[in-house]
């Protein structure tokens, strides 16, 4: 099952919105057939290995990450596929939480006379599709927040000087969860501060993220840097009027999508649980946030935030420098939004810390 999934994690950066698969096959003690999921509309996983096998694969076991699909989606069910080629056993890690499978894969296996097994390296199996279960169980992607700050917290100068508080590794390592994401989330401010690309740089990559900009009042640009290339998503709370009209016609003109949503209140902040339950119908898996403060408090305090993606550079800027969030003042510790650290590994000269709000379970380590 170890062998399943590092197979899986080749699928890390390309398989989405379908789940990370991978799947061995065995007979004798032998491995005969192996494969993963590269991508949507692809073979799954069972059906390259059991090309691979061949007549061999009668008699023999299969360990698969996710539990084998008994639908007809982009692909046929890979439970008939396993069936139709005279499996003996089959071990899963976890169930597919897409109810259009959810235990069905296991049951026809059964009812064929298979033998299955489940929970073989759950945790690590749950691990690399935590943004598919997500959005499967909870109708919503998984929200990582990633920041660069000093020992003390800052983001960032007064005067707005943030490059490079971290080192080139982090740099790097910070692209490389960028291209696991199914789009990377920023606000207007973020842009006007720093006109950021938010592309992944400097690593192969197959697939670009999406990049969405949450502009509740159309402000953005049509210069910006977000928006050269690849077509992009701005959330605005803003439509009517004959100025937003008509810098929606140039947003659209460009190739991209403006997306309106409800205002959250008054100030004409975007809905952020909304805005998630839009991702989630764009089947997007997992979102990586690169933003201000605001837009990190904000989402924090909407409920919408599952993970921090921290690194902590060893100096010290002072207390005049800008926070990683703007939070409001708090008169209790009780009242301080908390977190669990799921993993702190040194990057470079740099400290990468993983810290999921505290009401999600401790799974493996995550690795982007």
């Amino acid at each position: 099952m170890a062998r399943a999934i590092a197979l899986a994690e080749r699928g890390l950066n390309t398989a989405t919105p379908n789940p990370r698969v991978g799947c061995v096959l065995m007979r004798d003690g032998v491995v005969i057939g192996e494969g993963w999921h590269p991508h949507a509309g692809a073979p799954h996983a069972e059906v390259f290995a059991l090309r691979q096998a061949g007549a061999a694969a009668r008699g023999a076991t299969a360990y698969v990450t996710l539990e084998p699909c008994a639908h007809f989606g982009r692909t046929p069910p890979c439970a008939d596929a396993l069936i139709a080629a005279g499996l003996e056993r089959v071990v899963i890690a976890l169930e597919d939480p897409n109810p259009l499978v959810a235990g069905r894969g296991l049951a026809r296996l059964k009812a064929a006379g298979i033998d299955t097994a489940q929970g073989l390296l759950a945790d690590e199996a749950r691990e690399l599709n935590i943004g598919f279960i997500s959005r499967m169980t909870r109708g919503r992607p998984w929200v990582r927040l990633k920041a660069a700050a000093s020992l003390d917290g800052k983001t960032a100068l007064e005067n707005g000087l943030s490059q490079w508080l971290t080192g080139p590794a982090a740099r790097a390592d910070g692209h490389r969860w960028r291209a696991r994401a199914c789009a990377i989330l920023t606000a207007i401010g973020t842009v006007k501060a720093d006109d950021p690309q938010l592309t992944v740089r400097d690593l192969p990559c197959e697939r670009q993220p999406l990049r969405v900009l949450i502009d509740p009042r159309l402000e953005v640009a049509p210069t910006a840097r977000i928006l050269q290339g690849a077509p992009a998503l701005i959330v605005t709370a803003s439509t009517d009027g004959a100025r937003a009209h008509a810098h929606t016609s140039v947003l659209t003109g460009l190739g991209h999508r403006v997306l309106p949503l409800p205002a959250a209140n008054a100030s004409e902040r975007v809905d952020l649980p909304a805005l998630l339950r839009e991702f989630a119908a764009l089947e997007l898996n997992e979102i990586h946030v690169e933003a201000g403060a605001g837009l990190n408090a904000s989402l924090l305090a909407a409920n919408c935030v599952d993970e921090l993606l921290l690194y902590l550079a060893p100096l010290a800027v002072g207390n005049s420098a800008r926070g990683i969030f703007d939070l409001p003042v708090l008169t209790a510790l009780e009242s301080a939004p908390r977190f669990s650290f799921h993993d702190c590994r040194q990057i470079g000269e740099d400290l990468r810390i993983l810290a999921r709000v505290a009401t999600h379970r401790q799974a493996a380590p995550a690795r982007p």
